[in-house]
């Protein structure tokens, strides 16, 4: 995502068989970090990776016990359009609420995480520890320093909540037909496939929100020449959008170096 590249591309052929290069993949990167840090190196930012999970676990819990969505029944294949919509609506909202609560108290540790990650890139050791990133940051940015990169995170949740589930009600309404013997089957999973469709197209504000967690903080991977100073995640998106690096590190495998 950070855009550094330590190894270089190698050449490859296209399912047409035209020669292209490929960037290194994911094992490639895996077996150089062994090299550089060794097998521990696989583990930056583990802990407070772990933590913000935690914390966006126990949130999301909390707040869906403070906040109940009472009366609310299952779309059935019973409903008419504008109940069964209603009722879509509704669980949606309160999905939404929930993930961006649980985002907020998260993100503080996720910020942490990243910049645990990407002191791979100029070998530093300025994030050693949960608490002393903690410290650190409070000194250096502030409260503010742990919420860098939120927005983007946020929307990108958002758009993802609504286009899915609602992407998933209108096919399951006007596509599958109640005649076909397997409807029942498929409807329980228009939601999963409606879900990785919608990530890819939401990726950018992902990679945008942790490109931002890492800029102008002090290390390299968040300095000139690696990237520039974004005054904010606009700035940073418009500039990624014109590089054509909107989907960078999108891809585990098979990554095709940019022209």
């Amino acid at each position: 995502q950070v855009g550094h590249e330590p190894l270089p591309p190698t050449v490859g052929r296209n399912v047409l068989g035209r020669k292209v290069l490929y960037l290194p993949g994911f094992f490639t990167y895996a077996r150089h970090i062994v090299e550089v840090d060794g097998k521990r190196g696989l583990f930056r930012g583990l802990t407070p990776r772990l933590i913000s999970s935690t914390l966006s676990t126990i949130t999301r819990g909390s707040v869906k016990k403070a906040f109940p969505l009472e009366d609310m029944e299952h779309v059935s294949n019973k409903d008419d359009v504008k109940t069964s919509l209603r009722k879509v609506v509704k669980e949606t909202s309160h999905e939404m609420m929930m993930q961006c609560v649980s985002r907020v108290v998260s993100h503080p540790l996720h910020v942490i995480s990243m910049r645990c990650m990407v002191q791979f890139v100029g070998r530093e050791v300025k994030y050693s520890g949960v608490f002393s990133a903690i410290g650190r940051i409070l000194k250096e940015e502030g409260i503010l320093g742990f919420f860098v990169g939120l927005i983007p995170h946020i929307l990108g949740d958002v758009i993802f909540l609504w286009c899915c589930n609602l992407l998933a009600h209108f096919i399951n309404t006007y596509a599958v037909d109640d005649n076909f013997s397997q409807a029942s089957v498929i409807r329980s999973y228009t939601k999963f496939v409606m879900g990785i469709a919608v990530s890819m197209l939401t990726y950018p504000f992902l990679l945008v929100g942790d490109l931002m967690a890492v800029n102008n903080c002090g290390l390299r991977a968040g300095l000139p020449p690696y990237a520039p100073v974004f005054a904010s995640w606009i700035h940073c998106w418009r500039y990624l959008s014109a590089q054509g690096q909107l989907f960078r590190g999108s891809s585990l495998l098979f990554r095709r170096a940019p022209m």
